[in-house]
């Protein structure tokens, strides 16, 4: 029977890295797993791109991971370099951090409300990347961050991580709550997916979901 692994020192699931190009340079540290007392949620997030920060902050927050990533990125551009290659960074942190699949759940569900807005998420820890984002958005921006980037976000973050993910809002007028009600359903739905089972089973018919 599965049982909960408990949370110490030895046990968090952890990765740091960092990501440098001519247009961003990232530093990232993830972890998987928190505990008051062994390992208390630290987020701090600093892109440059204050609503990106928000939703990045809101990610960790109810994922139940702690995150620690900063970015100096060429925004005197766009917000386009910044956005992508953060999230590039964080999905290669979540897969480095997460391992080989096995013994945890595989697969997570989440929905969370914003006042008017809903938005469902679906994980699978496949190996498998593929991304599918509806989320009818009205104005152009959102603070700094351009709402085109937003699935652009979660597609990135998805390939780097080897995930599938599905992310719809099934409805909603203002786009703040849109946007931030699917970030956190993905979180939650991410939670789920790295619960440990304290099984060391693969969790598929197949008997190996390789991670290369």
């Amino acid at each position: 029977m599965a049982f909960a692994v408990p949370v110490t020192p030895e046990t968090v699931r952890r990765a740091t890295l960092e990501r440098n190009t001519n247009e961003t340079k990232i530093k990232v540290s993830l972890a998987l797993d928190v505990h008051p007392e062994y390992a208390p949620q630290r987020i701090h997030v600093q892109t440059g791109i204050g609503f990106l920060d928000h939703m990045l902050h809101a990610l960790a927050k109810h994922g139940g991971m702690s995150l620690e990533l900063t970015c100096e990125g060429d925004t005197w551009i766009d917000d386009h370099h910044t956005a992508e290659d953060c999230a590039i960074a964080l999905g290669l942190a979540y897969k480095q951090a997460l391992g080989p699949i096995k013994g945890v759940k595989r697969y997570g569900t989440g929905h969370a409300p914003l006042d008017e807005s809903l938005a469902r998420a679906v994980v699978d820890l496949s190996s498998r990347p593929y991304c599918h984002v509806d989320i009818p958005f009205r104005r152009e921006k959102i603070g700094d961050l351009s709402t085109e980037m937003i699935e652009h976000v979660f597609y990135s973050f998805a390939t780097e991580s080897r995930i599938t993910l599905h992310v719809d809002l099934l409805h909603g007028t203002n786009d703040h709550h849109k946007a931030e009600s699917a970030f956190k359903a993905t979180a939650l739905a991410l939670k789920e997916a790295a619960t440990r089972t304290g099984t060391d089973d693969v969790p598929s018919t197949k008997g190996s979901l390789l991670r290369d």
